[in-house]
């Protein structure tokens, strides 16, 4: 079978708004030696894409292709490519292409997809072979096209220099991807999950999926108190905090002496650090761990456990549109993106 000549793509003809993001029909550029084709089935929308188009973070690529998450098979392999992949092989592409394994730098930081280099809302693409990673046989396209931002950072941060345990306490703040993801892993090492949000109708889902205890916040404004009761004053063992600023100095009066802070998410807000976080990291000896997505070997590695716990730990999908309604898809995040207020 012939190989697509063009493909169809989305990018920002400017930043600053949605109604920026148009499509086009070009031709596909020729593929490398080194490199596989992959035809994208499905593409995962995370709030940093909208971040993006709409100018909170910088962009320096003219008319950039947004997305960092896709699933997709290969219809094409290099002649120097390898002979790990062939056609027809069901992969994710990692969130940055050379983040192989170990720390990151700044270097591999620039091959994040969707911001330093073209993203993945497109029909074809290229990959190098290395960056990519075979999806879990029980997952759909859409399923695993959530797998490299969300479930990646949720993954990292749970599995990092002390990994959750059976027997522990996650604190898991709105029930936004990450969090989902988290709950789910939380549950799969055999932890106990408390989960936040605004919404008693998202908490009643993280009921469903698990969660042992629920708080709205909303209700109850110092969540950290209930969160302090639920545990008997000693705290939790992990918080995956995706709200910054806005969540960050009560995340640090929940944890436990010695716990771990996984921060992995700004949209709460940000501003000047407050003091009570400072004093909680120092009195409790707590720790506070940046999380950038993972790497392709912590790619693989949380596939394992996908496998393992395949229905405990399935994806939950929100809502499915098609690439024609690619713009009303990212309308649709930032209908959801009161979330920078109330970290759901």
């Amino acid at each position: 079978m012939a190989l697509p000549a063009t493909t169809k793509e989305y990018f920002w003809t400017k930043i600053g708004a949605i109604e920026n993001l148009s499509s086009r029909e070009r031709r596909l550029p020729h593929v490398k030696s080194h490199e596989v084709l992959v035809k994208i089935h499905a593409v995962s929308l995370q709030y940093r894409d909208l971040m993006f188009g709409l100018g909170i973070y910088p962009v320096s690529l003219d008319h950039l292709i947004p997305c960092s998450d896709m699933a997709g098979e290969i219809i094409s392999v290099g002649e120097d490519a390898g002979s790990e992949w062939k056609k027809g092989d069901r992969v994710c592409a990692n969130f940055a292409a050379d983040h192989i394994a170990g720390e990151i730098s700044p270097e591999i930081q620039n091959t994040s997809y969707g911001g330093p280099i073209h993203g993945v809302l497109t029909q074809y693409k290229a990959f190098r072979p290395h960056s990519l990673v075979r999806i879990p046989e029980h997952l759909s396209f859409e399923e695993a096209s959530t797998l490299p931002c969300a479930a990646l950072s949720a993954y990292n941060a749970l599995t990092g220099p002390s990994p959750v345990k059976g027997g522990d306490t996650v604190l898991i703040l709105g029930t936004g991807g990450v969090s989902i993801h988290g709950l789910q892993f939380s549950l799969a090492s055999g932890a106990t999950v408390i989960a936040t949000s605004s919404s008693d109708e998202k908490l009643k889902i993280a009921t469903k999926l698990g969660a042992k205890h629920v708080i709205n916040y909303n209700k109850t404004p110092e969540w950290h108190e209930k969160v302090l009761e639920l545990t008997n004053g000693r705290g939790v063992d992990h918080v995956l905090e995706i709200g910054g600023q806005g969540t960050l100095e009560k995340s640090a009066k929940s944890i436990r002496f010695g716990g771990w802070i996984h921060a992995i998410g700004l949209i709460g807000g940000s501003g000047d650090m407050p003091a009570d976080v400072m004093f909680n990291t120092i009195w409790k000896s707590c720790f506070i761990r940046g999380i950038m997505v993972g790497s392709v070997a912590q790619f693989k590695n949380m596939n394992r456990l996908l496998a393992l716990h395949p229905e405990a730990t399935r994806p939950v999908i929100d809502k499915v549109f098609p690439f024609e309604e690619a713009r009303q898809a990212f309308e649709y995040l930032q209908s959801q993106s009161s979330c920078r207020k109330d970290c759901d």
